[in-house]
C-alpha cells in the first residue's frame, strides 16, 4: 500500500511538472514571442511577386524608335526550386521539351550557370532569378503550361517586354543588347545592386550600357495573399513600376540607312576588304549623326540567350568579329587624311602659312630615301596645294628637320616633338570620349613610347634575332624579321629618322580610330574646339517630360589660328573637285553641295592599303563631317571616296529622295511628345 502511494506521488509530481512547462511554453509562445510568430504566420500566407518595370527606348533626332519594346509570351524556369526535385527536374524538363519543340540537353544547358568549363548557352544571372528559356512561345503553347501547372511545377508563361530592333543590323554595336544581371555585376554597380528587382536585364554594350540605369526604371511590388496550397486569395499591397527613360540621340535613322548601305557597297567592292566605318557627325555640335561599323549583327541574335555556335560565330576571326566596334574601337593608320595635324605642326615649328615649298619625287631622310606616291615629283608648292595634290616629300622633308633640331636619335633633355604634341592637341592618341564603351585611345608614337615598347618587347625581339623565325616560310621575309628584331633588339629605344617621316603622313606606327579623325576635322572646319562627341541627346520621361539634356562637352582647342583654319579648309575644299578625290567625285554636283576632304592611303605588311576619305560639306558652312574607312580596301579614292560621296547624295537627295529634307539641315530640337508618351509628328 505504501508502495502504491509512493508510485502515485511520483506520478502526480510528473504530471504537474508537465503542466508547469507547457504553462511556461504557452506563455513564451503567447506572451514573449507571441508578436514573432504572428508576424511568421502573416508572412507564410503572403506572397512577394516582383513587377518588373517597362524599359524605356532609344529613340532618333526625330523620335524614331531604334530600339523598342514588344509585348511576348516568355517561359521562364526557377532553376533552384528544380535542382530540389528528386531528379533535378529532368521530368518537368522532357514535358516543356515536348511543349516547346526543343532537346532536353538543350534545356538543361541554359538553365546551367556559366563558369569555368561550361560553354555558351548557359545562364549568366543570378540563381535567384527565373531563367527565360523561349521568349516566342505561342499562346497555344503557353495554354498547355499553364492549364496542367501540376505538371509543370517551377515552370511559368507570362507576357513579358522585350526588346525590338526596328533598323536590323543597323547600328548593332552601337546600341548595345540586354542580358541577365549576374552576381559579379550586383557588387561592383551600387546603384544596380540599390534597384535591382531579380528579373531585370541590364545593359552590356553600347548605349544600353552606358545609359542603362535611366533606361531600366524601377520594378514595382506586388504582395498577394495565398492560402496554404499557394492558391492566390487577394491583393494586399501592390507599388507600381516607374518605367524607365527614352534616350533621345542625336542619330538620324534615315542618315543611318543610307550610311549603312554605303559601307556595306564599299565592302563590296573591294574583294580583300575585311572590316570597315563611318562615321557622320554634325560639324555644328559634334553631336553623331549616324555610326557604322562592319561586319555587323542582328541584335536579334541575343533575345531568349544566344546559342553556343552564335557567340563563337560573334567572336570568330572569320565572321569578321561583328561584336567589334571598327568606329570606335578600330585602330588604323590614317594615312595622308592626317596631314591636317602635320601642316598645322610645320605652322607652329615656324614654317611660313604662304611660303613655297619643293615637291621633289625622293627625300633623303637619315641616309634613306622617302619618296613621294610613285616617285612622281610636283615642283615648288604652297602648303595649300601640297595637300590638295597631297604631295608626301614636303612632309617628309619638315618632319625631318624638327627631328634633328630635337637632337635626332639621341636627344636633348627636352625635346619639343612638335608633330606629336600638335598631334595631340586635334585629338589624337586618347579616346574621344564618346558616350559608348570601351573605346580606343590610338596611338601617337613619340620617343617616350618607344622606350616603354623596348623595355617590354626587348626579350622576345633579342631571342628572336638569335633563333630567326623558322615557322616563317617565306625565307626572304624570315631572313628580313630576323634584322629587324636584331635591330630593334639592339636600338628599339631610339626614335629612327624614319620614324619621323612616316609619322608627317600618317604612316608606321601612329594608329587613329574613325571618330577620333571625325572630330579632328569637325573641330578644323567648325570653330577650332575640339569636342567630345556624343549620341545621347536627351533623357525623356515616358509621359514626354525632359528629365536633362546631354551636353556635348568641350575638351580642347586646336592649336591654330582662325586664319590658319581657314587656310587649311580652303585647301581641303578642293580635294573632291581638282585633287586627289576628282575621280570619285566626277559627276558630282558641287554647284548643289560642294564637298572638302582628304583622301588617305595607308600601307599595311602583308595587307592591301587601308582606304581612308574625311571630308565635310558643304564647305562654305559645314553641316557634316563624314568619314569613311575600309581595311584592305587599297586607295583612299577607290574605296573610301566613293561611300562618303553616295552618304552624301542620300543625305541631299541627288538623284533620289532625300533623307535630310529641308537641304540637309538637321533638326535642333527635341521631339514632341504627348503625355501619353507618344511623339507628335508633324
Amino acid at each position: 500500500m505504501t508502495r502504491m502511494r509512493a508510485r502515485l506521488l511520483v506520478l502526480h509530481v510528473l504530471v504537474l511538472t508537465l503542466l508547469v512547462v507547457l504553462a511556461v511554453r504557452l506563455w513564451q509562445v503567447q506572451v514573449v514571442r507571441g508578436q514573432e510568430f504572428v508576424t511568421r504566420a502573416t508572412e507564410t500566407r503572403t506572397r512577394a511577386v516582383i513587377v518588373p518595370a517597362v524599359r524605356g527606348q532609344i529613340l532618333d533626332s526625330s523620335g524614331r524608335p531604334l530600339v523598342r519594346n514588344k509585348t511576348a509570351l516568355v517561359v521562364s524556369v526557377d532553376r533552384t526550386r528544380l535542382s530540389r526535385m528528386k531528379d533535378g527536374g529532368v521530368k518537368v524538363l522532357r514535358k516543356l521539351s515536348a511543349v516547346l519543340g526543343r532537346p532536353v540537353s538543350d534545356l538543361q544547358q541554359r538553365i546551367t550557370p556559366c563558369g569555368p568549363g561550361v560553354g555558351k548557352p548557359c545562364w549568366t544571372g543570378s540563381p535567384y532569378q527565373p531563367v527565360p528559356l523561349d521568349e516566342k512561345v505561342d499562346t497555344r503553347e503557353a495554354l498547355q503550361i499553364l492549364e496542367r501547372q501540376e505538371e509543370f511545377p517551377g515552370v511559368t508563361a507570362e507576357i513579358h517586354s522585350v526588346r525590338q530592333y526596328p533598323g536590323g543590323r543597323a547600328g548593332a554595336q552601337m546600341l548595345g543588347y540586354l542580358q541577365p544581371v549576374t552576381e559579379a555585376e550586383l557588387e561592383k554597380r551600387e546603384g544596380l545592386k540599390a534597384s535591382f528587382s531579380g528579373v531585370d536585364l541590364a545593359g552590356r554594350d553600347g548605349l544600353e550600357y552606358v545609359y542603362d540605369e535611366a533606361l531600366r526604371g524601377k520594378s514595382g511590388l506586388r504582395r498577394v495573399q495565398v492560402d496554404r496550397m499557394g492558391k492566390a486569395l487577394g491583393v494586399e499591397e501592390q507599388i507600381t513600376p516607374i518605367p524607365g527613360d527614352h534616350l533621345v540621340t542625336s542619330i538620324d535613322s534615315r542618315v543611318q540607312a543610307v550610311t549603312e548601305k554605303a559601307l556595306d557597297k564599299a565592302m563590296k567592292s573591294a574583294p580583300s576588304a575585311d572590316g570597315g566605318a563611318a562615321v557622320v557627325l554634325d560639324a555644328r555640335t559634334g553631336r553623331v549623326v549616324a555610326l557604322a561599323s562592319a561586319p555587323g549583327y542582328d541584335p536579334e541574335i541575343w533575345a531568349g540567350g544566344i546559342s553556343a555556335r552564335g557567340y563563337q560565330w560573334l567572336l570568330s576571326e572569320k565572321s569578321g568579329k561583328p561584336l567589334v566596334s571598327r568606329a570606335i574601337n578600330g585602330q588604323f593608320a590614317p594615312g595622308s587624311t592626317f596631314k591636317i595635324s602635320s601642316v598645322a605642326s610645320m605652322l607652329r615649328a615656324g614654317y611660313p602659312l604662304n611660303g613655297h615649298y619643293s615637291c621633289p619625287g625622293s627625300v633623303a631622310v637619315g641616309g634613306r630615301a622617302f619618296n613621294n606616291f610613285r616617285g612622281i615629283p610636283l615642283g615648288t608648292l604652297s602648303l595649300h596645294t601640297a595637300l590638295v595634290k597631297s604631295c608626301d616629300t614636303i612632309f617628309y622633308r619638315a618632319a625631318y628637320e624638327q627631328y634633328l633640331k630635337d637632337g635626332g636619335r639621341f636627344p636633348k633633355r627636352k625635346p619639343k616633338e612638335v608633330f606629336a604634341n600638335i598631334a595631340r592637341a586635334f585629338g589624337f592618341g586618347s579616346p574621344t570620349g564618346v558616350d559608348l564603351p570601351g573605346e580606343s585611345g590610338g596611338r601617337i608614337p613619340d620617343r617616350a613610347w618607344k622606350k616603354d615598347l623596348w623595355q617590354k618587347t626587348s626579350a622576345i625581339n633579342c631571342e628572336r634575332s638569335r633563333k630567326g623565325y623558322p615557322e616563317e616560310k617565306d625565307r626572304a621575309r624570315a631572313e628580313f624579321l630576323k634584322r629587324l628584331a636584331l635591330e630593334n633588339c639592339t636600338e628599339g629605344f631610339l626614335l629612327r629618322p624614319g620614324d619621323s617621316a612616316n609619322f608627317s603622313i600618317g604612316q608606321g606606327d601612329v594608329l587613329v580610330t574613325p571618330m577620333q579623325l571625325a572630330r579632328a576635322y569637325a573641330a578644323l572646319v567648325s570653330d577650332g574646339k575640339v569636342r567630345s562627341p556624343r549620341i545621347g541627346w536627351a533623357q525623356v520621361r515616358p509621359d514626354g517630360k525632359v528629365v536633362r539634356t546631354i551636353p556635348v562637352p568641350v575638351v580642347g582647342k586646336l592649336p591654330l589660328s582662325e586664319k590658319e583654319r581657314l587656310y587649311i579648309k580652303h585647301a581641303l575644299s578642293q580635294v573632291a573637285a581638282d585633287g586627289t578625290a576628282a575621280g570619285a567625285f566626277a559627276g558630282f554636283p558641287m554647284n548643289k553641295v560642294r564637298v572638302g576632304g582628304k583622301t588617305g592611303t595607308a600601307e599595311v605588311w602583308g595587307k592591301q592599303d587601308t582606304s581612308w576619305f574625311a571630308s565635310f560639306a558643304p564647305t562654305k558652312n559645314p553641316q557634316y563631317v563624314v568619314v569613311a574607312m575600309v581595311s584592305q580596301g587599297g586607295m583612299g579614292a577607290q574605296t573610301a571616296a566613293p561611300a562618303v560621296r553616295e552618304i552624301y547624295e542620300g543625305i541631299y537627295g541627288i538623284k533620289r529622295k532625300p533623307a535630310v529634307p529641308n537641304g540637309g539641315r538637321l533638326t535642333t530640337r527635341l521631339p514632341r511628345f504627348a503625355p501619353d508618351g507618344t511623339v507628335i509628328r508633324g
